[in-house]
Order: C-alpha cells, then structure tokens, then sequence
C-alpha cells in the first residue's frame, strides 16, 4: 500500500511515545508502511535521538527543528511565510500542514501529542481510518446554547467541561438524534482521553488542583458511542489526538499563539476546530468524535501558568463563534470559507472586547496562511484573490 499518512508529532521531551502507538499498529495489523512521521521539535533537542528512534522502528519520517524549518521553508521558497508557524509553541503543529500540502501523496493527517498513549484494546490507526470513511447512522448532538461539550455523555457525574468551551454556554440542555452520514462525509476523527481530561486553567484551579492536571479523572467508561455535533452546533476540538482528511488543510490552520504582543495562549487548536466546523457546516461536512481513546498523562506544571496563558484570549474565545458564525456561507470549498472569515476578523473593529486587536492579528495570519498554501502549489485550489496576486507577482 502507498504511503497516504503523514503523522505530524509536536515534541520537545517525550518523543518515545510514538514508539508505543507504533507498537499498537503491529499489534492490530495495521500496516506501518503507509506512516511519514514528522516530529516538529526544536534546535535545543535531542533531534539525533529522534532520527535514530525512527531508523530503530523501521518508520518512515523526518525530524524538524528550527534550523530545518528554515531550510524548509527556503527550498519551498515561502520563507517569507515562516511567520505563519510560531515559534516554540503547539501551534508549531502548523508546520506539519504545511509539509502534508507540500507532498500531495498525503491523503490524511494524524495529529499525535507527546504526552499520550494508544489504548492497547483499540487500534489506534485503524480505528481513525474507519472513522473518516464512516457511512451510516450515528448519534447527534446539539444543545439550546448551540455548543457540544464532547465530554457530555457522563457530565452529570463528573461535571467537567474541556479547554475552550464557552462559559456562557454552560448550563445547556443536551438533544440527541440518530443522523446518516454518507461516504466522504467525516473529514475529522477526534479521539477522546482518559486520565488527565483537557480542560482550562480556571476549570482546573475549580477542581482544586495547582499542578495544571485536575483531580477529576477520566476512564473509558465516561465515554459512550461515538458521535458528531449538529449542524449549527460548534465543539471544542482538542489536536492531542485527532485524524483528518487533507482537504480539510486550507480551513485548519492551528492559530498563531503565544508569541505576539496581547501574550494570547493555548487557544490554537480550539480556534481552528471553531473555523473547520463552520466550514464542514458550510460545506456538507462533519466531525466524528469518540473512539479511539488514548490516555492523557499530563506532566505536571503550574496551573497558573496557563492561568496566564490563558487570560489575555479568555473574552475573546466567548464571542468569536459569533464573529463567524454567519460568514463564508456562500462558500464552495474550504479556501473560501477560511478567506471569508479571515477577512472578517482581519477588517473589524474590536475594541469592545479586551486584547480585540488580536482579532486582526489572527485573521491577517489566516490570509497570511491561504498565500503560503497557494504559494506551495502556485495557487492551485485556493482561487482567493490574495492567492491570486501571489500567483500573478
């Protein structure tokens, strides 16, 4: 079989994990030689290490510091779009995109976080797989707050609400449906975690925990069947472990964080799976959620580390599902969608809200984003009028 699968793996400390998800894939049969891994690190790491753990598995894959993605982005000739990719962040995910959009053997995209284990029940690869080629009946969720919390399905017991989940859309009533999805459908599959859940600062601070963690926990059986959130409705999109399609690419930029001048943190996967879902419900498409599991192992840190990262964005991620929610209607692919909302943040005015500048800043980033991709590929599928001066220069 070819090799369709790039698996794109944020890391600085715990990079061996990957060796247990490979483990997982001999152990239910899936075939090791469809992966490209690319580990996007930094130049104060152990990249030999990286490259020789990789040569040890029989994988295929390449490691990529800074150095290298300057080198990267010098032979794609878009090293005046490095800006896109912060710098020492989780958003540096990014990167990976941009390679996957570079070499078009890739048909699909696994995000993998460093801090995360395959459930040794479930196959892994296997099971994303299934999932974004799913055809069938699956339960659908909505709410009287037009918000999915993905850990809904015992929320009565443990109460918990992930990273990014509005606080003004707490308190929602919860509906379910049985819906059809159809061949081509599912352009996302976003595993769930046990242990350590994903949630916010201030969520976690309310658990009593100051170790960044949370003492609530969660286990296999707080999860139920899978599901996907209905049309209109947005959820909280968490990059740790995630597969997708590669048409998806143009709308998934993970958002430039953590290295600007409002210190705005922790929201680049959030924000990302806010514009994909309104893309995939511009577009006919969806987002599958639930299984396969892994299992979170969150290092311990301050929680008002990310109490401070978090802070300066905190307003802002309460109203820009609004901002967006009515834009790129008319929209035909996943560049036209993006462009719309891009240029919707790009051109407001913002200073209502605290740090609304960086509004701006994002959107001329998600342009910024749609020029380099066209750049890649001169301008093919990504008919934006930005795109196109690129082209014409």
């Amino acid at each position: 079989m070819s090799q369709d699968i790039c698996v794109i793996v944020p890391t600085i400390r715990e990079y061996e994990c990957t060796r247990s998800y490979f483990g997982n894939a001999r152990e239910h049969g899936f075939d090791l030689s469809r992966l490209h891994v690319v580990l996007v690190t930094e130049d104060f790491c152990e990249t030999d290490e990286m490259e020789a753990m990789l040569e040890e598995e029989s994988v295929s894959g390449e490691v990529f510091d800074g150095s290298r993605r300057e080198k990267w982005y010098d032979a794609h000739d878009v090293s005046e779009y490095g800006h896109v990719v912060p710098v020492a962040s989780h958003a540096e995910t990014s990167f990976g995109l941009l390679y996957m959009w570079a070499h078009d053997e890739f048909d699909y995209g696994f995000f993998i976080d460093d801090d995360t284990l395959p459930h040794p029940d479930e196959d892994f690869f296997g099971r994303h797989m299934e999932n974004l080629t799913f055809e069938g009946d699956v339960e659908s969720v909505a709410s009287d707050e037009r918000w999915v919390n993905v850990l809904y399905q015992n929320a009565d017991d443990h109460g918990l609400y992930p990273r990014g989940y509005p606080y003004s859309a707490m308190g929602e009533t919860v509906e379910t449906n049985t819906t059809h999805i159809d061949a081509g459908e599912v352009v996302a599959s976003q595993g769930l975690w046990t242990n350590v859940p994903d949630l916010d600062a201030v969520r976690i601070l309310m658990d009593g925990d100051l170790e960044g963690q949370a003492q609530t926990r969660t286990a296999s059986e707080d999860f139920g069947d899978d599901f996907v959130a209905a049309r209109g409705n947005y959820l909280t999109v968490c990059s740790m472990n995630l597969a997708f399609r590669r048409e998806v690419i143009p709308a998934f930029y993970q958002l430039p964080m953590d290295d600007n001048e409002w210190n705005v943190g922790r929201f680049d996967d959030i924000w990302s799976g806010v514009f994909l879902k309104r893309a995939c419900d511009v577009l006919g498409k969806r987002i599958y959620n639930g299984s396969p599991l892994c299992e979170h192992n969150k290092a311990p840190r301050s929680t008002f580390d990310d109490l401070n990262n978090e802070v300066p964005g905190l307003e802002l991620n309460e109203h820009l599902w609004r901002v967006i929610d009515d834009v790129g209607g008319d929209a035909d692919d996943y560049a036209d969608v993006f462009d719309a909302m891009g240029r919707k943040l790009a051109d407001g005015e913002w200073e209502q809200y605290n740090n609304g500048a960086f509004f701006n800043y994002v959107g001329e980033y998600m342009l910024d984003w749609l020029e380099c991709l066209g750049t890649l590929t001169s301008g093919a599928g990504l008919e934006t009028d930005r795109t196109q001066v690129v082209a014409d220069d």
